[in-house]
């Protein structure tokens, strides 16, 4: 594995006086795309908060790019190069498509010439964008304001992307797109870790997977070895998971996770 652009070492985090995680570990190398799976309730959405500043972490270490970030300003850490995409959007819908995109410029503003680079370059992603950009964002389809809620992450011009239930609310076709982009842009080198609801979407799209259960890391591999197990995911997911493997998978052995070999 390449160097790691994050890692997380032994965090806990608490909302008040309930913990949310209990010794969450993690690492993410530089260029490699990265799931965090769990049913509702298992520490998901924590950990990108924490991680990105906005829950500051009750212990634990944080590291990007070999620094301490663990609770750092969230405004700070965009400026070094993370970028969150929450669930929800969080847009602002009587601003234009264009007025979104600038405020994720925001931390660059200074550079009037590197703003129009980085709005055509990431427009280039999204072309409907184009087209809608005098429109106001809370007009736009689900699946445009999702769009557009990536596009503004990526104005900031991270080089870590954090992105919480991509495909919530939005129709399977959109959601492909969206995952399509999110592979083109961690092909020019920025990181992606990635919660989502549709397992099988997940791992599909992904280098390596965490599954996450009572704030605690339970399980972590390759993508592609827990794809063809789906049984071992839906062992912790429920058996609702929205997991398919190969044909014959249910007859699958053991497979090769976290260092140990887990079979069904």
């Amino acid at each position: 594995m390449n160097e790691p652009v994050l890692s997380v070492c032994d965090l806990d985090a608490h909302y008040g006086a309930i913990q949310a995680l209990r010794g969450m570990s993690l690492q993410v190398a530089q260029g490699e795309m990265v799931a965090l799976l769990g049913a509702n309730g298992a520490g998901k959405t924590t950990t990108l908060r924490t991680v990105s500043g906005m829950i500051r972490p009750s212990a634990g270490s944080i590291l990007f790019e070999g620094a301490q970030i663990g609770g750092l300003a969230a405004q700070t850490l965009v400026r070094r190069g993370l970028a969150h995409l929450p669930e929800g959007r969080e847009l602002f819908p009587t601003m234009s498509v264009e007025e979104n995109l600038r405020a994720g410029y925001w931390v660059h503003r200074r550079s009037v010439s590197g703003y129009r680079s980085t709005r055509d370059q990431v427009m280039s992603l999204f072309p409907i964008l184009g087209e809608r950009r005098r429109q106001h964002a809370g007009t736009l389809s689900g699946g445009e304001q999702q769009m557009l809620a990536v596009a503004r992450a990526l104005m900031s011009k991270p080089k870590l992307l954090l992105v919480d239930e991509l495909s919530l609310g939005l129709a399977p076709m959109i959601v492909r797109q969206l995952f399509e982009i999110l592979r083109a842009v961690n092909s020019q080198g920025t990181a992606v870790v990635i919660v989502e609801q549709f397992v099988h979407m997940a791992l599909a799209n992904t280098n390596r997977a965490y599954v996450l259960a009572k704030g605690q890391v339970v399980l972590d591999g390759l993508s592609a070895d827990l794809l063809a197990n789906p049984q071992l995911i839906a062992s912790y997911l429920g058996e609702t998971a929205e997991v398919r493997g190969r044909k014959g998978s249910e007859e699958a052995g053991p497979v090769e996770v976290g260092g140990s070999r887990v079979g069904r």
